[in-house]
């Protein structure tokens, strides 16, 4: 019975800390990226923020799974973070 309890508690924060470590990925790079140019890091920053939505709104969902828009957010925000990163690792790619 312990188990389950504690199962049940860590659950949402072992599914948040997936998109959450791309999240961080993300933001390390463009950390490095000071010299690289702006439309590059812009859009890796927007993948970073959509990550961490992404990580905030799965946490949500799988405390109160019934909550469709949770799903829904959780999905498109994570979506939209694999795009940024996508687009960027393009960019950086024409550019070098």
């Amino acid at each position: 019975m312990g188990s389950r309890v504690q199962g049940n508690l860590t659950e949402p924060i072992l599914n948040a800390s997936r998109p959450g470590t791309l999240a961080g990925l993300s933001m390390t790079i463009l950390k490095f990226s000071e010299t690289d140019p702006l439309m590059f890091r812009l859009i890796l920053l927007i993948g970073a923020i959509m990550f961490l939505l992404s990580s905030f709104f799965i946490f949500f969902f799988t405390l109160y799974p019934t909550r469709r828009v949770l799903w829904i957010l959780t999905s498109s925000t994570f979506l939209l973070g694999l795009c940024c990163t996508i687009t960027s690792s393009v960019i950086l790619l024409v550019l070098i």
